[in-house]
């Protein structure tokens, strides 16, 4: 690199289970181009999203700031403008921060004005990227691009994501949709980036984010990758004997699990509700592991056009998810709530000057929040010490950092300001409607507002998390520990923003972080 300021690509794709790659040991999924660069880099087997849904697990990884400091609680939730950010931070020291796909930010409705278009939507630009190729969830830059290509895209989205002779029953199909495997949203984005790394100035460091939507619902996807796993292969779910059992074992589960059978199953023509058996799950999960497959093979095309550039052993690449998704366990889709298959993610770094760890596997946790503070530290920037995250770079370069935490952290806020669905269920007020999460590599202790029961998990004896243990006298101890644990967490990552900072006879002393708020 000749001293200079290397390349980032930071590359999210969404909704990625941290299980399904397998060179973390998945028995099914294969993931070969993903692989090779955790070959050439270093896998964080333990790595877990901040929060759920979509904007608020990127608000915790775009910011480098837990959710109780950052205080995006659900998509459409405003990203306070005084927080700095991961494009911000990179244009700072001189980069110009590139957007290929999406961000879901909410922009800050105090900072534009009020007719501003921008604030119907949460699916904003993160302040500090320039948006090259936006895709956001009307795809219609893509379908666009789908009809210069002959394809009929006259359906739309989402319709277009319906395969040809779909049921009406709403049984799960793997039939193709009208594009093919080089014509999908991720063959889109990728071919768009390798485009505009093409016009790059040899020497001339860039940053990049690309932001696959993949594997992300409506699960489809075109040959081969339909059919290139088998339903009947795959681990078994991690759930109880029925789907009403689950919901017996805890108000919120009971409350998840109604809205999940009326949402997420998609109704047949006279409006019933498809009770999904066992064989429906393993046929989307297929379906699914087929799309993460999909998304792999473009990374594959994005590691050759950057050698074919010239850039790859300039380039510090960080593959990674927001969130990931349930698939079948516990008889749920999607994410949220508490369980481990809503928020266990990948996290693969590729740093070429730090080649020793080539290939290296970490079993420490690290979190989201952790990108932004390493990101700056592999550009040689301090990150602020009012970032909840800590930079994973000791690992990268083969050391053992003093101090990591032995635990992973999440939360989940599940109001609904709108419709105020949730706090009608509960009889709680919305600012109650929220959980949290401490999760060791035995215990896991999830603690809900508004009176809720915690649930309190031993993970080496119950890796499903089936059996609640909160209520036994016998590990009555090991709760009020946990519960303590999670008290001193939020105690010392209460915001720090301006906190670290004093004014004195000298002027400041100390670290102001963050944006100063509009002087009006």
């Amino acid at each position: 690199m000749n001293g200079r300021r290397p390349n980032v690509l930071l590359i999210t794709c969404d909704q990625w289970r941290g299980d399904c790659l397998s060179a973390a040991g998945h028995p099914v999924v294969k993931t070969p181009n993903a692989d090779a660069l955790a070959a050439e880099g270093v896998l964080f087997k333990r790595h877990f999203g901040g929060a759920a849904p979509c904007s608020p697990a990127r608000a915790c990884l775009y910011t480098g700031l837990y959710q109780m400091n950052n205080r995006v609680c659900r998509n459409g939730t405003p990203l306070d403008a005084r927080h700095g950010n991961i494009a911000l931070s990179a244009r700072s020291l001189g980069y110009d921060p590139t957007l290929f796909g999406y961000t879901d930010v909410s922009l800050d409705p105090r900072v534009l004005a009020p007719g501003d278009p921008r604030l119907q939507s949460y699916e904003g630009v993160l302040p500090g990227f320039s948006p090259r190729q936006l895709l956001p969830e009307h795809q219609k830059q893509w379908l666009s691009w789908l009809k210069l290509r002959g394809v009929d895209a006259g359906a739309g989205f989402p319709d277009i994501h319906r395969p040809a002779g779909a049921r009406a029953d709403g049984a799960v199909s793997n039939a193709s949709p009208v594009y093919s495997k080089d014509e999908t949203p991720t063959a889109f984005l990728a071919g768009e980036f390798i485009r505009w790394l093409g016009e790059q100035q040899h020497g001339a460091p860039w940053f990049a984010h690309l932001s696959f939507i993949s594997p992300h619902p409506p699960f489809i996807v075109p040959e081969p990758y339909n059919t290139l796993y088998d339903p009947a292969d795959g681990p078994a779910f991690k759930r109880a004997e029925s789907w009403q059992a689950e919901a017996r074992s805890h108000p919120y589960l009971a409350y998840d699990l109604g809205r999940q059978k009326q949402g997420k199953f998609r109704p047949d023509a006279a409006g019933n509700v498809h009770d999904w058996s066992e064989g429906d799950f393993r046929r989307v999960r297929a379906i699914y592991y087929g799309m993460i497959s999909e998304t792999d093979a473009q990374l594959g095309r994005i590691w050759q056009a950057l050698k074919a550039a010239e850039a790859w052993d300039d380039t510090v690449i960080v593959l990674t998810s927001d969130h990931a998704e349930m698939m079948g366990d516990h008889f749920m889709l999607g994410k949220g709530g508490y369980f481990d298959g809503s928020y266990h993610i990948p996290l693969i770094v590729r740093d070429p000057r730090h080649g020793k760890t080539a290939g290296v596997s970490v079993d420490r946790f690290t979190e989201a929040v952790d990108i932004l503070p390493t990101v700056l530290d592999l550009l040689g920037e301090e990150p602020s010490r009012h970032l909840d995250g800590r930079s994973l770079k000791p690992f990268l370069a083969g050391d053992k950092p003093e101090g990591w935490r032995d635990a992973a952290h999440w939360e989940f806020d599940f109001r609904s300001i709108a419709e105020g669905e949730a706090e009608r269920h509960f009889g709680i007020a919305s600012r109650q409607c929220n959980l949290a999460v401490i999760r060791t590599g035995k215990y896991k202790y999830v603690h809900f507002g508004g009176g809720l029961p915690p649930l309190l998990f031993d993970l080496e004896s119950d890796p499903g998390e089936l059996d609640n243990l909160a209520a036994d006298p016998a590990l009555l101890p090991v709760r009020l520990e946990f519960a303590e644990k999670l008290l001193a967490w939020r105690a010392e990552h209460l915001d720090q923003s301006l906190a670290l900072a004093e004014l004195t006879e000298h002027g400041v002393a100390g670290h102001a972080a963050g944006l100063p708020p509009r002087l009006t």
